[in-house]
């Protein structure tokens, strides 16, 4: 198998591997890497002066199959300080997923930066963190995981370090907000506070706001999951790399009995 989660076949069509698939199902991804497949093209869309993404909303419309993918995305709304972008991953028959981004003109602000949290402990002081037994791996192995806090194959929330073992794209270095989107949609897997054996905890859309890009190959993923009484939840995340804090996270859940 390549060591790379897509293929690229031209014409910015995909063809995923195994290493994609979920721990729910072989025949369907984990959304880590569809959604670092969006943030890709939402980089490429051209720019007319240095900005960044400040706000990433993936929209996961169905299961993501492990067949032939096809990615688009444009500006939808031009600016000159602030722009709005999509793209859309779709199969023959249906569209897949949707992303929005907001994506706004860069300015130092580094003397009145603030609010940031400080990163854990460097990732070679923590153990290896283990998962439930009947998850599957796939995209779980793709990953090398150290334990920081919690336990991640318990319930509760917990905190990993995680890093990818083969790339986006077969051939190519993925780029920091691409390491970030890879992991951040395992908050709500890493926080979960229910037996995956006995209840279904799904979400439907992952959100992300960014701070600024990581930098390195290791990703700090700070996760809780908080539950509703009426089978809706929300998982949130904070993300940072090895320098701090990156990002903010958070997941819509669908909470239900198996």
């Amino acid at each position: 198998m390549p060591d790379a989660f897509y293929l690229p076949l031209g014409g910015e069509r995909f063809l995923p591997t195994e290493h994609t698939s979920g721990p729910w199902s072989p025949d369907a991804q984990h959304f880590g890497p569809p959604s670092a497949l969006l943030v890709r093209a939402l980089e490429e869309v051209p720019a007319e002066r240095e900005m960044m993404l400040s706000r990433v909303t993936v929209e996961i419309l169905g299961p993501a199959p492990l067949r032939e993918l096809t990615l688009t995305a444009r500006l939808e709304r031009p600016g000159r300080a602030v722009e709005y972008l999509s793209a859309e991953l779709a199969t023959d028959e249906r569209v897949v997923a949707r992303a929005s981004a907001w994506r706004l003109a860069a300015s130092d602000t580094a003397e009145v930066s603030a609010g940031l949290a400080e990163p854990p402990p460097a990732p070679d002081g923590f153990p290896p963190a283990t998962w439930p037994s009947t998850w599957l791996g796939g995209y779980l192995h793709a990953i090398e995981w150290r334990a920081i806090s919690g336990a991640v194959a318990g319930h509760g929330a917990a905190a990993v370090w995680a890093r990818q073992r083969v790339a986006l794209v077969d051939g190519e270095k993925p780029s920091g907000l691409q390491r970030l989107f890879t992991i951040a949609d395992s908050g709500s897997g890493v926080s979960g506070r229910l037996d995956p054996a006995r209840w279904w905890f799904i979400n439907s859309e992952l959100t992300v706001h960014l701070q600024r890009p990581p930098s390195g190959e290791w990703i700090g993923l700070d996760a809780t999951t908080t539950i509703g009484p009426n089978g809706v939840g929300t998982a949130t995340s904070r993300l940072c790399d090895e320098s701090g804090q990156v990002a903010l996270g958070a997941q819509a859940l669908l909470v239900r009995p198996r």
